[in-house]
């Protein structure tokens, strides 16, 4: 994997934006990825907070994780008794 050396939410384009150390950009759509793994408002929302507080490590999900098994993991509902 290549050294990210910038990685930021950008709202206007609703999409992760990294740059490289070999001097490629990278933009990861984060509404084409919500509409691919995330299957309820629990899951959307994890992504969305991922997004806005901790672009980096969205982005090392969606490059190198598995963000499905990532967000059954996270979202996991128990009932209240």
């Amino acid at each position: 994997m290549r050294k990210i050396l910038s990685c930021e939410f950008n709202p206007d384009t609703a999409c992760v934006e990294l740059c490289m150390e070999d001097g490629t950009m990278l933009s990861i759509d984060c509404t084409a990825v919500e509409n691919e793994v995330a299957n309820s408002m629990y899951q959307r929302s994890e992504l969305d907070w991922l997004i806005y507080n901790d672009p980096l490590s969205y982005a090392e999900l969606i490059l190198n994780g598995d963000p499905e098994l990532y967000l059954k993991a996270v979202t996991k509902k128990t009932p209240l008794d």
